[in-house]
């Protein structure tokens, strides 16, 4: 490895120019040796790895070199189309039975058992599968390989899917996807790129020949094409036998097609595609540097690694100044940033991008600034500072990765390996590319990064694409507009960025501190301290994460304590007390200061309680403790951050109403709360009655007194090493031992059946039906398990008949919870998107489902599935921080423990019981309907 480093060091000085040239000069990069890679003598690659987290699970992948860009013009959307039909019929699992099965051992459709489809690749995946008998590898294999060379395709299946294909174009066509299929042929001039978004033709999807289909399964689901991707807890040698037994006999076709790659063509004077809505609200702006992509066959080495690293480096300095601008008093746009990818659509083709966010009529205005700021960059280049403090971020970052070596999931792997086989992405171990990076980056000149950025940003290949409002009266600006913004930034001089950084500590002071004043055992293995400033510390050490402590608390009062005629100054409190810092530092400065740490805290004061919630490393535990006790005692004020703030918030706010879906929010709302001034809704014309002084008083009432509050910490925390620092700075929260609660504010659903079915005229024909079921339900752990078990019962009755038998939705979500506070209220809420013409009866199914799980109670299998899903889940929960803290929150926050008993109340739960379970709950007959269409009412 030393030699390996000599080499790679005595290379550096070439970085920054071309990055072919950076990467001739550099060594291969050894690949993780833990990954099991090989290639069937039928052209099939393999990747198998073992990973123990979660344990007793795995994934299983295909990866296929197979998108839309494969289509002819008479095949759009086909792509697409032939992923769904993987979940319609193989000729080892027919007709359902492949998702019946896999449901069966809990792997849920659409959560574990999914897929999607891009312009260059198709990847499929079944995901934390139960490998606790050889069976079920063997039937995921078999699965794998029925999508890879098995797809029955039946005629009647094709046709039924159509709908649901359909479905999927209406929910996602929005005002930016019928914008692209505008401005992509612009954009995409001369290349293939240019009409191949994956959704593709509905008059194709509609109407394509049963043929057409096969013909393209045929010819590009081959074996060269194919990626199995297997990690988990199982036997390597196993699984490699296994492949080489499954997928080996597939033959490769004869005389194959040869799997091209479609360029996109340099350009050398702009290319501008502007676009405009009726529903879109803001304008965007994005401008792209073309540039050519890192020579795939040089991938592998080491200055590919660097080359990220520096591209990175750029977009992040960039990044900061562009949100200090977003800071100033007038803003130029509402927001920006850059960054470095794939050019839209396209892999053969990388753009250096920037996008901003612009306010009304301040399209040219944004634009300059952006390009103002990138092109200061570039004549310029970054400081000293700004890059010292990339590095330790970027270094920190690292080190977290690598202290969380061992406790990598199987999805962070299987990500690595489809880039790999899919990009060409080198997937060198954790330890490698530590030992490399950090040796190899404290050592890469900021004239390196300097130079690197103006390569990516020349004076060709440039293309300019606006996403705008179609408002009357409102002027867009033309092309030659554009193309005069971009030459006048270019004609500007132009000034150094000037760094400036406060050498001053985060805390200048160290707090008195006090003391603990009792300690007792608490629940789920959990330490309780008690502060003499009253303050409560629950703390559970955790092996789950070596580089991760998590922490939340909670006071009651919220809100709810201030009087409703402040809805409109409350209502803003999280987003305004923040605006200013904490302490001596401005929020550009606290970020500058807090460069090399992994520590977070923010305040926020909700509906019925005030929290502090953070996260850190263990090595950064006083950082977050400080920004803590700077959170109660030091907000910090900014007349300049506050009008940014107003006059971004205004720009945001002033089209809102032409997005359709605020119509549909407005209308739900008011049918679920009525007037009830604590849910309004700010607009634009009331953002200049925002009192800043009145928010932070609000802010700091209910941060002035801790003696109520409880803290919870759970991740890799040392008792003995994180005590001192509890009583340090915890231990100084000001304290005045006032007795509160929250209050009732009456935001309880409205009671009966209520139906509210209104019109708008919406630009891509569409309904959309919200029906929200309410009523009262003990709050024990069975019920809200029975709530859960209910609403996943009914997700998949949905998919049944209004999905697969219907066609007439891409999906109905459903979800349903039990809220204690302030009182006890259970709600299911259930919605979907669908044809105008089929909305009523559409509505009328989702009652009957009801109706009929009244009369019938679930299906002995459906209940099954979801009791191993269920299972399956919280097994692996029992090693989530998160999981934890969500646990110890409810007990101390709820008096609820929604742990002990849980998989005996699972396995106890009975068809009976959730039947009962939902006779009570809906025959309080509490009905709330809101649809908005742009068809009829009735």
């Amino acid at each position: 490895m030393r030699s390996f480093i000599r080499k790679t060091f005595a290379a550096i000085i070439l970085i920054g120019g071309a990055a072919s040239v950076c990467a001739q000069q550099m060594p291969p990069l050894p690949t993780d040796p833990n990954v099991r890679i090989g290639k069937l003598d039928n052209g099939l690659t393999y990747y198998i790895r073992h990973n123990a987290l979660p344990e007793k699970q795995a994934d299983f992948y295909i990866a296929q070199k197979v998108g839309s860009i494969l289509e002819e013009d008479n095949q759009r959307g086909l792509a697409h189309f032939l992923e769904h039909m993987c979940f319609n019929g193989t000729t080892n699992f027919p007709g359902n039975s492949l998702r019946e099965y896999l449901e069966s051992i809990g792997v849920k459709f659409g959560a574990n058992l999914n897929a999607y489809t891009a312009i260059d690749e198709t990847v499929y995946n079944i995901a934390n599968v139960p490998v606790i008998r050889d069976g079920i590898i063997d039937s995921c294999l078999l699965i794998l390989h029925d999508w890879a060379d098995d797809l029955t395709l039946d005629p009647k299946e094709i046709d039924k899917e159509r709908g649901v294909i359909h479905e999927e174009w209406r929910t996602r066509t929005g005002a930016m996807m019928r914008m692209y299929d505008t401005i992509f042929p612009k954009m995409f001039a001369g290349s293939k790129y240019a009409y191949r978004l994956p959704i593709g033709s509905m008059d194709i999807i509609d109407n394509f020949p049963y043929k057409d289909l096969r013909d393209y399964y045929e010819k590009w689901y081959r074996p060269d094409l194919q990626g199995v991707i297997v990690v988990g807890d199982i036997d390597v040698d196993q699984i490699e036998a296994k492949i080489k037994k499954i997928f080996g006999p597939i033959k490769m076709p004869k005389d194959a097609a040869e799997r091209k790659s479609f360029p996109v063509p340099d350009n050398k004077e702009p290319i501008i595609a502007i676009a405009k809505d009726k529903e879109q609200q803001v304008n965007q702006v994005y401008v792209y540097h073309k540039h050519d992509p890192f020579p795939e066959d040089l991938k592998n080495t080491v200055g590919y690694l660097i080359y990220n690293y520096m591209t990175s480096a750029v977009s992040n300095m960039l990044n900061t100044r562009l949100q200090e601008l977003t800071q100033t008093a007038t803003p130029p746009f509402i927001n920006a940033g850059v960054e470095d990818n794939d050019f839209v659509l396209a892999k053969t083709k990388k753009a250096f991008m920037g996008v901003a966010i612009c306010k009304e009529g301040g399209i040219e205005t944004g634009l300059a600034a952006l390009m103002r700021e990138i092109e200061r960059a570039r004549q310029f280049g970054f400081t000293e500072g700004e890059y010292t403090r990339m590095k330790a971020d970027y270094l920190r970052a690292l080190e977290n990765v690598y202290n969380e070596r061992s406790k990598m999931k199987s999805e962070q792997f299987v990500s690595q390996y489809v880039s790999n086989f899919i990009n060409g992405d080198p997937i060198p171990s954790i330890e490698d590319e530590y030992a490399l990076m950090t040796q190899i980056v404290p050592n890469i000149p900021l004239d390196n990064v300097n130079q690197l950025l103006k390569s990516l940003v020349t004076d060709s290949n440039t293309v300019v694409s606006l996403f705008c409002p179609d408002k009357p009266g409102v002027k867009l600006p033309t092309e030659a507009d554009i193309k005069k913004v971009l030459a006048d930034v270019k004609a500007e001089k132009l000034e150094a960025y000037v760094d400036k950084v406060s050498n001053e500590p985060l805390m200048k002071e160290t707090p008195k501190g006090g003391k603990v004043i009792k300690t007792e055992k608490g629940p789920f293995e959990s330490t309780i301290l008690t502060l003499n400033n009253g303050v409560r510390v629950i703390l559970k050490s955790t092996n789950f994460k070596a580089d991760e402590i998590r922490m939340s608390s909670f006071s009651r009062g919220g809100t709810s304590l201030f009087d409703e005629k402040d809805a409109l100054q409350f209502k803003q409190i999280n987003e305004v007390a923040g605006l200013g810092g904490l302490g001596n530092f401005s929020i550009v400065d606290l970020q500058k200061v807090l460069s090399g740490k992994v520590a977070s805290a923010s305040a926020s004061v909700n509906t019925l309680s005030e929290a502090v919630s953070g996260k850190c490393s263990p090595k950064d535990l006083e950082t977050m403790l400080q920004l803590t006790y700077l959170s109660f005692t030091a907000p910090r004020m900014d007349a300049a951050a506050f009008e940014s703030y107003k006059s971004r918030l205004k720009a945001q706010l002033a089209n809102m109403e032409v997005n359709p879906n605020i119509a549909l929010s407005d209308s739900l709302r008011k049918e679920l709360y009525g007037d009830n001034p604590r849910v309004l809704r700010i607009k634009a014309d009331m953002v200049d009655q925002t009192d800043y002084q009145k928010i932070m008083d609000m802010y700091k009432d209910r941060f002035k007194d801790a003696s109520d509050f409880t803290f919870i910490f759970v991740g890799n925390i040392n008792q003995a090493t994180a005590t001192p620092l509890i009583e340090q700075y915890l231990g100084s929260l000001p304290s005045i031992n006032r007795k509160e609660d929250f209050r009732d504010v009456n935001l309880d659903i409205r009671k009966g059946e209520h139906k509210n079915v209104f019109h708008r005229e919406l630009q891509t024909q569409k309904a959309t039906v919200c029906i929200i079921r309410s009523g009262e339900c003990e709050y024990t752990l069975k019920n809200q398990l029975m709530m859960s078990m209910l609403s996943q019962l009914l997700t998949m009755e949905y998919t049944e008949t209004v999905r697969e038998d219907e066609g007439a939705s891409y999906g109905v979500g459903v979800s349903g919870d039990i809220s204690l506070y302030p009182k006890v209220e259970a709600t299911l809420q259930i919605s979907f998107d669908t044809n105008p013409e089929k909305r009523a009866k559409m509505s009328s199914l989702i009652d009957k489902g009801i109706n009929d799980f009244i009369a019938n109670g679930p299906k002995a299998e459906n209940l099954q599935k979801v009791k191993e899903y269920m299972l399956k889940n919280y097994e692996a929960n029992q090693k989530e921080n998160g999981y934890w803290m969500n646990i110890l929150y409810s007990y101390f926050w709820e008096n609820s423990d929604m742990a002990t008993g849980y998989a005996d109340t699972v396995n106890g739960i009975t068809a009976a019981d959730l039947q009962h379970f939902a006779k009570d709950f809906f025959s309080q007959n509490n009905r709330i309907e809101v649809s908005m269409t742009s068809g009829d009412t009735k």
